[in-house]
């Protein structure tokens, strides 16, 4: 699918998918502590752990964003 394609339908799936839109928001969510997490210059053990904890939630989130994305692609094929 040509990248502009996906976009659009990124973009409806934001507009019209209350799930998606929700998964959206959490990986925006963990991406942004994730970047806090790494401008500490020595992070805590608690503080580590919380980012392997979300590097894997967030990657979780962005496989099933992109398994929505699969199926609305099949079914439109």
């Amino acid at each position: 699918m040509a990248q502009s394609a996906e976009k659009d339908l990124v973009s409806q799936l934001m507009a019209s998918n209350e799930e998606y839109r929700s998964l959206a928001e959490q990986h925006s969510s963990f991406d942004r502590r994730l970047e806090e997490l790494a401008d500490r210059r020595f992070p805590s053990q608690e503080e580590q752990i919380e980012e392997a904890r979300l590097k894997k939630k967030k990657l979780q989130i962005k496989d099933r964003m992109h398994g929505m994305l699969r199926e609305i692609q099949q079914q439109a094929s």
